[in-house]
């Protein structure tokens, strides 16, 4: 069975998490202002997929600011590459899954979180015993994930339209830690 919209945008948002997470949690010399700068974003997605439709304009805007910046181009390797950050674009990708409903952007999200992992792998100081296992792992953390989401289907089939401040403060303390752990 397919996934609903608002199963799509708690996997996207959840998997984001994780990745902005570790990128916030880097020597601040690491870290990127552009990435930085899409906490907001993030954080008016979970509340759109918990049920606040008053995000909406937030997540336009900000989508919208994007699209007419420097950092949406098509100059390849000339242009800035802030927004191909795995956690930058992860971010982005969210907020597409929830404006547009579509399954590839949380694909994609996906794919950001399994890049991120190859990358910390292939840096200097990483050595892992068994690499392949290390990028399964994050593989099955997204299935738990999805199984986890799909536990609450039917409070989340609509969710982004709106839904009782009650159920969104039961889906928050329900998913969003549990998802948002980049440890678990």
């Amino acid at each position: 069975m397919a996934a609903s919209d608002g199963e799509l945008v708690v996997f996207a948002a959840g998997v984001a998490e994780r990745l902005i997470r570790m990128h916030e949690s880097l020597p601040n010399e690491d870290q990127r202002d552009f990435t930085l700068s899409l906490r907001p974003l993030l954080n008016a997605v979970w509340e759109a997929a918990f049920g606040d439709s008053t995000a909406f304009v937030e997540i336009k805007q900000a989508l919208g600011s994007f699209y007419l910046s420097d950092y949406c181009h098509n100059d390849g390797q000339d242009g800035p590459d802030d927004a191909d950050d795995s956690a930058a674009a992860a971010v982005l990708y969210a907020a597409e899954t929830y404006m547009h409903g579509c399954a590839n952007f949380a694909i994609w999200v996906s794919g950001r979180a399994v890049e991120a992992v190859d990358q910390l792998l292939n840096q200097d100081d990483t050595h892992a015993d068994d690499p392949d296992g290390v990028l399964a792992g994050e593989l099955s953390r997204q299935l738990r994930d999805l199984d986890r989401i799909g536990a609450f289907a039917g409070d989340l089939k609509g969710a982004t339209l709106g839904t009782s401040v009650d159920t969104s403060a039961r889906l928050r303390a329900a998913l969003y830690e549990s998802l948002s752990q980049m440890d678990a």
